[in-house]
C-alpha cells in the first residue's frame, strides 16, 4: 500500500548504511523525552556499532516535536526525525520508520522507558548468533494487575485461534533483520500487527527476557478499549477461527433448538396447553438473539476490514523529515 509523503528530504540510497537503526515512535511524550535522550544515546554509544536513532513523531500535540528537533541539531550525526501529519497509531509510526531506516538491522523501542535502552545490546547479541528476529518477554512486569491478567487471557486466546506464538505480544522492544523489515513492508493489509507478521516471515525467530520498569513520567497511550481493539484486530487479521467457531456454535444451537421444538410439540399433545414455561422460553429466545447479534458483529468485523482495505488509503502521511541534509545542520569534514 502506498504512503502519501510530503518530505523535505526524500530517502536516499547512496548514503552510508549504519549497522543499526533504533526506531522510536513518539506521541505526547514531552515529560519523558529528556530522560529518554540521556539513556538511549548512552546505551547506543556503548554498543561499538554504527547506528542511527530514528524518532517518529506521531502527531504529538505537546512539545514533543520541538524537543525532537532540538535533539536532532544536538546529535545530527546519529539522529533523524520523521514528523507525521497526524496521529496514525503506533504501528503506522513504526512502519514509517521501516520505510526510512538505513540500518541493516532495526530495533523498535517505546519512548516511555519501561524497557531500558541498555537491553538493546542483548537483542543484537542474539542476532549475532544467527537469528533474524528477536522477540522479548518482560520480566517482573510493572503494569497494573488488570493489564497483566488481560494480556495472559489474550495470549491464550490468540494461541488457540492462530499460528502466532508470542509469549509477550505487548512488548515492542524487538529486533528485526532488514529482510524481515522488507517482507513486512510488502504486506498490504491496512491493520498491520508488526510483531505477528515478523513471526510469520522469520526463518529463525527467538525470544529473550528483558527488564521492565514503571513508566517514569506521562501516561500510557493504551486504554483498555484500545488494547481490546488491537487484540481483536490480531485475531481477525490472522485467523478465520472466530467465524468457524461461531459457525460450529450456530449448528449446535440449531440442532438443540430443533430438539426443543419437538419436545414442546409432544408436551403440548400429551399434557395440553400451559403457560408455566413462557418465561423460560423468553430466556431461551433472548439467548439465541444475543448469539445471533454476536455473530453479526463478528461478521461485520471481517466485512469492515475488507471495506478498509479496498479504500486503499495511506497508512501514514509524512509531513517532514529531519536528517543530515536538513538546512542548518553542520556537516562534518
Amino acid at each position: 500500500m502506498s504512503q502519501a509523503v510530503i518530505a523535505l528530504v526524500p530517502p536516499a540510497a547512496d548514503r552510508v548504511e549504519p549497522e543499526l537503526t533504533v526506531i522510536i515512535p513518539v506521541y505526547n511524550e514531552e515529560a519523558i523525552l529528556p530522560a529518554l535522550f540521556s539513556s538511549l544515546y548512552a546505551a547506543t554509544d556503548q554498543l561499538g556499532r554504527s547506528y542511527e536513532c530514528l524518532f517518529i513523531d506521531d502527531g504529538s500535540t505537546d512539545r514533543s516535536a520541538a524537543l525532537l528537533r532540538e535533539q536532532f541539531f544536538k546529535r545530527s550525526e546519529h539522529t533523524r526525525v520523521i514528523l507525521l501529519n497526524g496521529n496514525f497509531g503506533q504501528h503506522a509510526a513504526i512502519l514509517a520508520g521501516f520505510d526510512y531506516m538505513r540500518g541493516r538491522r532495526a530495533v523498535t523501542i517505546d519512548a516511555d522507558l519501561q524497557n531500558p535502552p541498555e537491553e538493546i545490546a542483548k537483542l543484537l547479541g542474539k542476532m549475532d548468533e544467527g537469528y533474524d528476529y528477536v522477540g522479548t518477554i518482560r520480566l517482573q512486569r510493572r503494569d497494573s494487575w488488570w493489564r497483566r491478567v488481560a494480556s495472559r487471557c489474550i495470549n491464550k486466546l490468540r494461541e488457540g485461534t492462530t499460528k502466532i506464538r508470542m509469549t509477550d505480544q505487548g512488548c515492542m522492544l524487538r529486533a528485526y533483520d532488514r529482510s524481515i523489515v522488507q517482507a513486512i513492508k510488502r504486506s498490504q493489509e491496512i491493520n498491520t500487527f508488526i510483531p505477528a507478521l515478523a513471526y510469520l516471515y522469520a526463518r529463525n525467530p527467538t525470544e529473550i527476557e528483558v527488564a521492565h520498569r514503571e513508566r517514569q513520567a506521562g501516561e500510557s497511550k493504551y486504554s483498555l478499549y484500545k488494547l481490546i481493539r488491537i487484540n481483536f484486530d490480531l485475531l481477525t487479521g490472522f485467523s478465520l477461527a472466530p467465524l468457524q467457531i461461531f459457525s460450529t456454535v450456530g449448528m449446535v444451537i440449531a440442532m438443540l433448538s430443533g430438539l426443543l421444538v419437538v419436545v414442546l410439540v409432544l408436551r403440548r399433545l400429551l399434557v395440553g396447553p400451559e403457560v408455566e414455561g413462557v418465561f423460560t422460553l423468553f430466556g431461551i429466545m433472548f439467548f439465541f438473539i444475543g448469539v445471533v447479534l454476536f455473530g453479526i458483529g463478528m461478521l461485520g468485523e471481517y466485512v469492515g476490514r475488507i471495506y478498509q482495505q479496498v479504500q486503499n488509503r495511506p497508512r501514514f502521511i509524512v509531513h517532514a523529515i529531519l536528517e543530515d541534509d536538513f538546512p542548518g545542520v553542520e556537516r562534518k569534514k
